[in-house]
């Protein structure tokens, strides 16, 4: 299970994510669209040590190196302008992931990859008027990518993670369900239980 950030700044944030580190999360998308290369460096300066291993970074790719970061992130945009893709990675990136919203795209994708988001799967939770034109659950019959984990991003929640899975998804990303919570670290365990509850069941 994957937790994206809030694409703004939010209070106690920090705090929040170390919670989420601590209570389990493996995977923590940095994903700041407006941060100044100074402000990213500043927020990352904030995390502990011991959870930069969890860290994949969505911008200011320079930075990786200098915080021990090796899972990078590339937007779908960044994927398809860059002429010498996926020459440029990072000497440091051991992890890559990118964004994806059709199965066409998917099934596309270079095996330099190890999972990419599908999305949106269903109506965002946070961002509005954000809902899918077709069906993902549909689209991933006609999958041939295997190379690369499919991960269902938008709407994701602990109503229908299990659904989601069933569908055949590879892993969800929480993004909306988290932040737009009162608690977001009790919803983000609500959600780790239910995935785990999937998993027991399909042993």
């Amino acid at each position: 299970m994957i937790v994206i950030t809030n694409p703004f700044s939010i209070k106690n944030e920090i705090e929040i994510l170390h919670s989420l580190l601590e209570e389990g999360l493996s995977l923590l998308h940095i994903r700041k669209p407006d941060f100044s290369e100074i402000e990213m460096a500043h927020f990352i300066h904030q995390i502990k040590l011991e959870f930069r291993g969890n860290l994949f970074l969505h911008s200011h790719h320079d930075l990786a190196e200098d915080f021990g970061i090796t899972r990078i992130h590339f937007s779908e945009k960044e994927r398809k302008d860059l002429n010498d893709f996926p020459a440029r990675f990072l000497k440091p990136c051991r992890s890559k992931s990118t964004s994806t919203h059709s199965i066409e795209d998917f099934n596309s994708l270079e095996s330099d990859f190890d999972y990419a988001f599908l999305s949106p799967v269903f109506k965002s939770i946070s961002k509005e008027n954000y809902q899918p034109e077709t069906d993902l659950f549909e689209a991933l019959k006609s999958r041939k990518n295997y190379k690369t984990k499919a991960i269902a991003l938008g709407g994701i929640c602990s109503d229908n993670i299990s659904k989601t899975l069933i569908n055949g998804f590879d892993d969800v990303a929480l993004l909306g369900t988290i932040w737009n919570n009162e608690n977001p670290v009790k919803q983000f365990k609500i959600c780790q239980q239910t995935v785990l509850s999937y998993l027991q069941s399909q042993a």
